[in-house]
């Protein structure tokens, strides 16, 4: 006897049809905008990491600076209020589509890097305070600071230089044309290394 074939309900065969076509959805880059946007989210949320942790550096610094010269007031105040507002400038990764407030943190940045020069170089002039046993631990973890700085803005460039690249190039962009059609390329760093690198800390190897 033979018995008539039954079809799925159609909630059943849909979800069939969404299994069968997923991988032909991810071998034609499906996938790779939303891919691409995270991945540079978390880059993003590396370089405020390390942003952060040079934040947190500077009170031991200009604490340590105040107890061997105190009269230096001026420098040591402008690196307290360059903190202040770096600090208070912060993107979240839901908040890199806001080029105002991507260039504010960049300005914020840049000026707490410039504060930081003016008060390594006043360091100098004070052979006690660079030899100092907090000074020399300060120097380590500063160095260790610019370091990881660097390498996080590296990637987070690489990040969003794919992600934007997949918006504008075939076939994915495709995808961000008829699906993903609230995507938007991501800010990068527009100023030189220089100006966003921590300043040189030689506290007293160099001389």
């Amino acid at each position: 006897m033979i018995q008539s074939l039954r079809l799925p309900a159609p909630s059943m065969r849909g979800a069939i049809i969404l299994l069968a076509l997923l991988p032909l959805l991810s071998a034609c880059g499906f996938n790779t905008i939303p891919t691409r946007e995270e991945q540079a989210k978390a880059a993003w949320s590396e370089v405020l990491n390390q942003y952060q942790r040079r934040a947190d550096l500077i009170p031991n610094l200009v604490e340590t600076v105040k107890g061997y010269a105190s009269h230096e007031r001026e420098v040591l105040q402008a690196v307290v209020e360059a903190r202040a507002r770096a600090t208070s400038v912060q993107i979240s990764p839901d908040m890199l589509d806001n080029p105002e407030a991507f260039r504010a943190f960049q300005e914020s940045q840049s000026q707490l890097t410039s504060a930081l020069s003016r008060l390594l170089a006043v360091v100098e002039n004070y052979p006690d305070l660079k030899a100092s046993h907090n000074f020399l631990a300060l120097q380590a973890q500063l160095e260790g600071t610019e370091n990881r700085i660097a390498v996080a803005r590296r990637d987070y460039i690489e990040a969003v230089r794919l992600y934007n690249t997949s918006l504008r190039t075939l076939p994915t962009m495709l995808w961000a044309k008829f699906w993903f059609t609230d995507a938007e390329p991501l800010p990068s760093f527009t100023v030189s290394e220089e100006s966003m690198s921590l300043p040189k800390v030689d506290f007293g190897n160099g001389g």
